[in-house]
């Protein structure tokens, strides 16, 4: 009981200020190297700097634009859903819980930035802004919560859970496999880390993260 009435007064009170201070400095100690990845993805591809993709899913259904620099060919969102070129492409993407592994959209920077999450940098504005954590679940769009949950009707009844918290940068699902992680068992993961949020267990994923960026661990 005592941890439940800890966790509820860490996510309550001091989550925010958490956010903010450790946004913040990481902001500033990535500064150089999110200068020199906007310089390469500008030299490598033509398109913006920062991934032109649809809202996702925030707390309580509130959808948000999420900062990420661009991995991929210019509206490569929108042709993956329109062009005819990317039809079993698609399908593979929904077979697959949203995630590719072989996407001949990444560019040659996208690739390197994605294994290592360079790409999440951005990401901090949106904790700055309070519509992200540094931990908490993940940030879905809303057609992939939608169509998996069709897929995967018993996870229903974790929604609830996962969107009562906002998404965060990293998370207990990123940290266990990440895009080898599927939905099903992924926002298991997102739900468990709701019911048992704390200080202790953020700080735990957090200090795991690097090593996970470093070693790009189960990325796409």
């Amino acid at each position: 009981m005592n941890t439940i009435i800890h966790g509820e007064i860490y996510n309550k009170y001091l989550k925010r200020l958490t956010d903010i201070v450790l946004a913040s400095l990481l902001l500033i100690l990535f500064f150089p190297i999110c200068f020199i990845v906007a310089v390469a993805i500008l030299i490598d591809s033509d398109g913006p700097i920062f991934a032109d993709v649809p809202g996702r899913v925030g707390q309580n259904g509130k959808l948000f634009k999420m900062y990420k620099f661009r991995s991929m060919i210019r509206n490569a969102h929108v042709l993956l859903h329109t062009d005819a070129r990317f039809k079993e492409l698609y399908q593979q993407y929904k077979k697959d819980s949203y995630k590719l592994k072989d996407d001949p959209r990444v560019t040659r920077v996208g690739r390197f930035i994605r294994k290592h999450s360079l790409d999440e940098i951005p990401q901090f504005l949106n904790v700055l802004l309070g519509e992200m954590s540094i931990v908490g679940p993940r940030a879905y769009y809303p057609d992939e919560l939608e169509n998996q949950q069709k897929k995967h009707p018993e996870t229903k009844q974790y929604v609830n859970d996962v969107l009562s918290l906002k998404p965060g940068i990293t998370g207990l699902w990123q940290v266990s496999g990440r895009s080898e992680v599927h939905f099903d068992k992924r926002i298991a993961l997102d739900a468990k880390y709701a019911h048992s949020i704390s200080l202790c267990q953020d700080f735990k994923i957090i200090f795991v993260t690097p090593s996970v960026m470093i070693t790009g661990r189960g990325a796409v």
